[in-house]
């Protein structure tokens, strides 16, 4: 893109922050071990069908993941997380960019507890993310993430 065509784009940030809890039927070391495990993780987040290389996983403080899906619409979404804080089957506690294409479309903190609760585990996910330039909302990405939850709590019945 040109530096023309770059002052041309409408520029906007929206902030915004949404918490989503679910109550799993498992120990809370099964719910933090598909968060924690590759082959586990792969298994519920994102599209089932990957292509070869789109997926990866380094869960460690300092560690990265990384997705990159093509969409029925033909735009490419990349997904790059940072792992900044992970307290074995309690917490964990990540940064990540999306993009569209070559465009940034958020930023986002993102914090996942675990506790155990009555005889399962109670889950909470609390994302603050900052939506770039109008190519992404708050309510997109909340109704993705609540996606992504339940296929991961679809995931930990499987595993039964």
């Amino acid at each position: 893109m040109s530096h023309t065509e770059q002052a041309a784009v409408e520029r906007s940030t929206t902030h915004s922050t949404f918490v989503i809890e679910r109550t799993y039927d498992a120990s809370p070391q099964r719910v933090f071990d598909a968060w924690a495990d590759p082959a586990a993780k792969t298994k519920w987040f994102g599209p089932r069908e990957k292509p070869d290389g789109a997926y990866s996983l380094e869960f460690r403080v300092g560690g990265r993941e990384h997705l990159k899906v093509p969409t029925p619409d033909g735009n490419i979404y990349t997904f790059d997380a940072l792992y900044h804080d992970i307290v074995p089957g309690r917490r964990i506690v990540y940064t990540y960019d999306m993009h569209r294409d070559d465009a940034r479309i958020s930023v986002s903190l993102a914090a996942v507890e675990i506790e155990a609760h009555d005889d399962g585990t109670r889950l909470t996910l609390t994302e603050h993310g900052v939506y770039l330039d109008g190519h992404d909302t708050p309510a997109q990405r909340e109704h993705g993430t609540i996606e992504l939850i339940d296929a991961l709590g679809e995931h930990i019945r499987a595993e039964v």
